[in-house]
């Protein structure tokens, strides 16, 4: 293609959509020869374990059925996007960068979904609603890298931003997930998910250790028929008077033998990440969560007929002495005592001491 034209065997590939051409990749190489979908096989893989994940995160945060279908996975820069673009990114340390990218239309969808109402404008609250469902979304994706990598990745918390798909903050050598996710029955939208190629690279040389795993499963397998194609053997055929003395027991040690069955290793995943993970993003979800504070400058105790008697004019006595600090409770609960101060033409209260946890309890009970 040195004359900047397509041979006949891309062009065929283009048109049968499995040849991972990008033509927004503008290097042509996208590092460690990833164009052909070598070296992505390792990041697809573990991309697509984690769509089910994905989904019931995204249906939990947004309130509407999810359907996410697998990524398509490519090297370079993503090429389509114009306009503005919402960039939520994530630093995780030795892993680089990892980036969610979607169209300003697109994070307005999200937006709708994650705070329940229609005609969203994207503005702050707008985007730190689209930020907290990508957080809840990259959890288990990066959950899933670490035990595939065998390292331990501990995302800062990300940034979200609007830019222009002209200054768009990718790394140098970028790869890139394209999902199609579908929000409810009407709303159908794209997300691109940006990974460094070096990133990239470690997975697939950790993807053959993996693969490797579920190994026992046709070792068994095939020593069950092994089994069987020996007892036709001559040189093996005492093993048939092991039937009368063992052969029930042998046949409960070892059901995957002779039998057909699907035996396969156990894997469970790390107790410690996915505790950290989910103990973030469930704090995450409180954040903006609205709350009545009241400030109580005292209480009394009135009969009905003192409060039907009661008139302009009428002074009723607290049970506070004057000058003494105030009640500040949050859902009727005390958590603070202040004094009245006098910020232009309002009332505040300055806060002068938070209640212990100790008579916090006390007052609950």
């Amino acid at each position: 293609m040195s004359d900047g034209s397509l041979s006949q065997d891309e062009i065929d590939a283009l048109l049968a959509g499995t040849g991972g051409i990008d033509l927004g990749d503008s290097s042509g190489t996208g590092g460690g020869g990833a164009p052909g979908g070598g070296s992505l096989e390792g990041l697809k893989s573990a991309l697509t374990e984690t769509i089910q994940q994905q989904q019931s995160n995204m249906a939990m945060i947004t309130g509407r059925t999810v359907e996410v279908n697998a990524p398509a996975v490519n090297a370079g820069a993503p090429s389509g996007l114009s306009g503005k673009i919402v960039q939520i990114t994530y630093n995780l340390g030795d892993a680089g960068r990892h980036l969610y990218l979607i169209t300003e239309e697109d994070a307005i969808k999200f937006a709708s979904a994650s705070m329940g109402l229609d005609g969203v404008e994207l503005d702050d609250a707008a985007l730190n609603a689209v930020q907290e469902v990508f957080s809840q979304v990259s959890g288990p994706v990066i959950n899933t890298l670490s035990e595939k990598t065998g390292a331990t990745i501990m995302p800062e918390p990300p940034t979200a931003a609007i830019v222009s798909a002209d200054s768009l903050g990718l790394p140098s050598e970028p790869v890139y997930a394209r999902y199609a996710v579908m929000l409810g029955e009407d709303d159908s939208t794209v997300v691109y998910e940006i990974f460094e190629q070096s990133f990239a690279n470690k997975l697939e040389s950790a993807a053959p250790a993996g693969a490797a795993q579920p190994a026992p499963s046709g070792g068994m397998e095939a020593m069950g028929t092994g089994m069987g194609d020996m007892a036709g053997m001559g040189g093996m055929g005492n093993m048939g008077g092991m039937q009368p003395q063992g052969g029930g027991q042998m046949g409960n040690m070892m059901p995957g033998m002779g039998g057909g069955a699907n035996v396969q290793s156990v894997q469970f995943p790390s107790l410690q990440q996915g505790s950290g993970g989910s103990e973030q993003g469930n704090i995450g979800l409180l954040m903006d969560v609205y709350m009545e504070m009241t400030v109580e400058l005292g209480r009394t105790k009135k009969l009905i007929r003192e409060i039907l008697g009661m008139g302009e004019g009428t002074i009723i006595e607290l049970d506070k002495l004057a000058g003494e600090p105030v009640d500040i409770l949050v859902n009727h609960k005390l958590i603070a005592k202040g004094e009245v101060v006098v910020i232009d033409e309002n009332f505040g209260v300055r806060v002068t001491e938070i209640v212990s946890p100790m008579e916090r309890v006390t007052d609950m009970t």
